[in-house]
């Protein structure tokens, strides 16, 4: 893939979609980012220090590595693919089991037997580099590093308006936009970047639809992870669209009830 200014992408889906926060790059590298905290300095969970990032102005950038991965979050770590899939975490994620983390269990399945097949569904996960990489776009380094995907958050009427910018050039009306299960790094992050082998390409991923993040997001807050190219197809797509002719639509002043 062509190396976009990711910048520029970033400031126009803002901008155009009036997002009061900041979309965030992810990406690989061999070597440590310069000015950047391991993860484990901000939070040891993906999903908070990422919505920290994107809010915010104190927070430019985290990484994680094989090497900064103590004290993270263990799905998280697998999620990025640093990790093998946690042997309790099936138990942990649907009904439980007394001898794993005593008995705790999230009910997010109905059976471990789910959880296993949703992992296998998804496939190995590998990781775009030594250094997984999580970055504002406003603050991208030179030269440019090769973008895998962005996640943009916002409230419902700005992400159901970027869904509707996806769908603008596709010509299925299903797949271009799906809330996938799993975690909230795995939206956010996993299934954009594709880092798991068997996602669906030509996909963004709206969520996050895990509940166990409802206390670090406001009830108003969504996510879109979308592909890199993809996102930049949305920016060329702008001008064409409902989002700059008809803005008065996309962002009614009042709503009819």
């Amino acid at each position: 893939m062509m190396i976009a200014d990711f910048r520029e992408i970033g400031s126009q889906l803002a901008s155009a979609f009036r997002l009061s926060t900041r979309p965030l790059a992810v990406y690989g590298s061999e070597i440590p980012p310069v000015g950047i905290p391991p993860m484990v300095g901000v939070n040891r969970c993906f999903a908070v220090s990422l919505f920290k990032m994107a809010a915010g102005n104190e927070l430019s950038g985290i990484y994680v590595s094989a090497d900064t991965s103590e004290g993270c979050c263990l799905g998280g770590l697998y999620h990025v693919g640093f990790i093998p899939v946690p042997a309790d975490i099936k138990y942990f994620v649907s009904t439980g089991r007394k001898d794993v983390r005593g008995g705790a269990a999230e009910y997010l399945k109905a059976s471990p037997e789910l959880v296993e097949h949703c992992t296998m569904a998804a496939g190995p996960i590998h990781p775009p580099g030594k250094y997984l990489i999580v970055q504002a776009c406003d603050v991208l380094p030179d030269p440019m590093p090769e973008i895998k995907s962005i996640c943009c958050f916002g409230n419902g009427e700005q992400i159901r308006n970027m869904a509707a910018l996806i769908h603008f050039d596709q010509d299925d009306p299903f797949s271009p936009v799906i809330v996938p299960w799993g975690s909230s790094c795995s939206t956010f992050i996993t299934f954009p970047a594709g880092l798991a082998e068997n996602t669906p390409r030509e996909t963004a991923f709206m969520g996050p639809q895990d509940p166990t993040q409802n206390h670090s997001l406001p009830p108003d807050m969504m996510a879109l992870g979308i592909p890199a190219d993809m996102a930049v197809r949305m920016v060329n797509n702008l001008d064409m669209s409902f989002i700059t002719r008809r803005p008065q639509v996309a962002f009614p002043r009042h709503v009819v009830r």
